[in-house]
Parts: C-alpha cells; sequence; structure tokens
C-alpha cells in the first residue's frame, strides 16, 4: 500500500462525522488538490469513548460507500504499541507506532556501537540538499543519538514485524511516532533517527518528529513562527536525503500531530511543500469534536443546554482532564468562564467563545482548550449525548465540513 502525497488524519470521537469529514476532501478534489483521508482514533480515546477499532472501519467504509469516494483511504491505529497493537489489527491498514515511552532508555552496549560505526561515515558537517544550512557531527552526537533513540527505532521494529506477521507484506502504511518524547528533535537528530529505522527494516511512509515551539491542542501555534518555518523547511531536507541516503520509501514524509487549527504556520508550511514538491500527513482529530459543540449551541434548545452542561462538569473536572494533556494544553484556570456566567449564554455567544476565530473579542482560547480535552464528559453522557448528536446532524455536519475545508485544507494546501 501506498500513501499518496497530501493525507489528512480525520479523526471523530462519536464516530459520527465521517461522512461530513469526507465531504471536505471531495471539496478539495473538485478544488484540484487530492487530499487521501486517514480515520484514525488511538486506544486511549477508544477507552474513554467506549469503541473499539471496528467502529472506525465502520464509519470509514460507510461514508466511502454514502459518498461514492473511489480513491484511497485508510484507518489508522492511532499511537499504538506492543501492548496496544494487537485490537487494531483486523479493522486497521495504518499504524502509527508510538515509542515515545522508550525514547531515552539505552540500547545494549553493542547496538549503539554498531550503529555509531555504521554513522561515522557521515561526521563532519552534514548538508542537506535544498538548504544553505549544515550541521555538525561528531563521535558524541551520534553517541547521543544512539542512546536517545536507538532503543526506541528497536521497539519500533518489533512492533512493525508483529504487525506483519498478522497481516502480510503490502497490506499496511507504517508510521513511527517521536512527537510526545520531552525535546524536539532536530533535522540532524531526525535524518540519523531515520538511518535507524532503515538499519531495523521498518518501510516508513510517515514520520511524526516534535517540533520546536508549542501544538496545544485546538488552538494556534505557540511560538517563533520565523524559527519554525526555518526549522520545517530543514526537516523536509533531512527526510529527503535520507530517503536517498537509506533507501527508505521514496514517498516518505512528515506526519504532523496536534496538526488542527495551527493556522499561522499553515501559509508557510503550505509554500514550503510546494516549493519542495514534499508529501504531508496532517492530524486534525480533535477539531471534529470541537465543531460537534459549536453545531449543538447553535442549534439552541437542548443542543445548547447539553454544551453548557458538558462545559459545567469539564470545568469542575479540570485537573482530573488535564493530567494526561499536559504537554499538550495551557490552560489559565482563572481566564475560564464560571459556569454560572456561560449558563447565560445564548447559542451564538457560546459558539463564538468556542470557535477557533482569534480575531473574534469573544473567542477564548482557555475554554477552547479546555472542551477540546472534555470529550470525556460527553462520553460518560452516554446515549444522551449521542442522541443530541443524532438530532442536531445537519448544523453539525455543516460546520465539520465547513472547518476542515476553509480553515484547514485551503490554509493548507490552497497557498
Amino acid at each position: 500500500m501506498i500513501l499518496e502525497k497530501y493525507s489528512m488524519g480525520i479523526g471523530d470521537r462519536f464516530g459520527q462525522q465521517g461522512s461530513a469529514q469526507l465531504r471536505s476532501l471531495i471539496k478539495a478534489k473538485k478544488a484540484g488538490v487530492d487530499i487521501t483521508p486517514v480515520w484514525n482514533k488511538s486506544f486511549r480515546e477508544h477507552e474513554i469513548v467506549g469503541t473499539a477499532p471496528e467502529a472506525v472501519r465502520t464509519e470509514a467504509d460507510a461514508a466511502v460507500k454514502a459518498l461514492g469516494w473511489t480513491a484511497a483511504y485508510f484507518v489508522d491505529a492511532d499511537h499504538i504499541g506492543m501492548k496496544t497493537v494487537e485490537a487494531f489489527v483486523d479493522a486497521s491498514d495504518f499504524f502509527t507506532l508510538d515509542v515515545a515511552d522508550v525514547t531515552g532508555r539505552a540500547a545494549d552496549p553493542d547496538s549503539i556501537r554498531k550503529f555509531v560505526e555504521a554513522c561515522t561515515p557521515y561526521t563532519g558537517s552534514l548538508k542537506f540538499s535544498g538548504v544553505d544550512a549544515s550541521f555538525p557531527v561528531d563521535h558524541d552526537f551520534l553517541q547521543y543519538v544512539a542512546e536517545k533513540y536507538l532503543l526506541a527505532i528497536q521497539e519500533a521494529g518489533r512492533i512493525y514485524r508483529y504487525i506483519l506477521s498478522a497481516k502480510g507484506n503490502d497490506r499496511f502504511i507504517t508510521e513511527v511516532s517521536m512527537d510526545e518524547t520531552d525535546a524536539p528533535q532536530s533535522p540532524a537528530e531526525l535524518f540519523f533517527i531515520l538511518a535507524a529505522i532503515a538499519r531495523e527494516g521498518i518501510p516508513v511512509q510517515t514520520i511524526a518528529p516534535k517540533f520546536i515551539g508549542r501544538f496545544n491542542k485546538g488552538v494556534d501555534y505557540v511560538g517563533n513562527v520565523s524559527e519554525f518555518e526555518t526549522s520545517f523547511v530543514q526537516h523536509l531536507a533531512a527526510i529527503e536525503t535520507a530517503t536517498q541516503e537509506f533507501e527508505l520509501p521514496g514517498n516518505l514524509k512528515l506526519s504532523v500531530h496536534t496538526g488542527s487549527d495551527k493556522f499561522s504556520i499553515y501559509p508557510l508550511m503550505g509554500r514550503a511543500l510546494q516549493r519542495m514538491d514534499a508529501g504531508i500527513h496532517l492530524k486534525t482529530a480533535g477539531t471534529t469534536w470541537l465543531e460537534e459543540l459549536i453545531g449543538l449551541a447553535e442549534a439552541g434548545g437542548e443542543g445548547l443546554s447539553m454544551a453548557k452542561s458538558v462545559y459545567r462538569i469539564a470545568f469542575g473536572q479540570l485537573d482530573e482532564l488535564q493530567a494526561p494533556y499536559t504537554a499538550v494544553i495551557d490552560i489559565d484556570p482563572a481566564a475560564l468562564p464560571e459556569p454560572d456566567d456561560a449558563e447565560r449564554w445564548d447559542g451564538k455567544t457560546f459558539a463564538e467563545t468556542l470557535r477557533h476565530e482569534p480575531l473574534c473579542r469573544s473567542y477564548n482560547l482557555h475554554f477552547r482548550q479546555l472542551l477540546h480535552i472534555g470529550f470525556k464528559v460527553a462520553a460518560n453522557m452516554g446515549d444522551g449525548f449521542l442522541d443530541v448528536l443524532k438530532a442536531n446532524e445537519n448544523i453539525i455536519a455543516r460546520h465539520v465540513c465547513e472547518n476542515l475545508f476553509e480553515r484547514h485544507i485551503k490554509r493548507l494546501f490552497m497557498v
């Protein structure tokens, strides 16, 4: 299986918006941009919502059939490890191998020694095609990379071979994810990580590094945009060079996790992709859930009441909800509206406070981040919440499609 040049992870917490998401990609295709849909959902999200991987396959297949989609599409076992992969094998044909919890633990000394020896020809001044910068590489740097990342790549190889034995060759896409590590990977580090992946025999088609700056859930990029642009271009160049040096798949591309709503960097990413003729995989899962809440608020009545209830409960569970997400959220409790104040809002005010429109005076990024991680609250409401979603399908679907196409696809792919 080959992943096309542009692809989007269109995860869906509650499995209701598959068709609405796909409509946005159909609009892109009509506008001349081909983007492969990849429905993704992690083990953690399945556990919280109470679903199984088969539900994602069912949603994707149903959307494809309903809308007559004839191009490729995939179902991603998102952020899986050896302990969680088995449940995803039958339903998935895209596997995001998450080895962040192994990163930083050293492999055995002999493996480290062999890796450093194999990479010694690259010591000196490392240059990538298409960029002026060079990166100094000496024995100490190679030793550092090996000690920090080699065991993680070996673990990725172990997971990949398990999937291979279960599914067979050419029946799935492999991504390696290192975005949830403690520090960003430099372009030089990424180059040698890819060297390790090649030595491990993993036919990786997407790689998700941790970039500089903050990629917080559901809100814009936090950091120096110019510095990010330079780093992003260098990462693209590192991949291009590594692909040639280590005979990795020719379609290997960057994967950007927590990629939704990064509006300030989409245009510069898009221009870099066009200039370097590079591909990208963008994961946008959580933004769909927020559009569901916006749709409920604007629907008024029971929908608005449900959205307010989700916020009230989430406000009271702030510490519990944010505990698993401390690396990807920055919520100032003092900036959150009091639930009693929010209770008096009409649907328009609730929606404007939540919708990611930074120029809108009502927009509150802390409110948005809390509700982004507050899907657990809605999940605990069970069928009551799902019934309200289904009752307001039309307005929600319109918001979901518009959000992905107008705010994401156009800003990244149509610059």
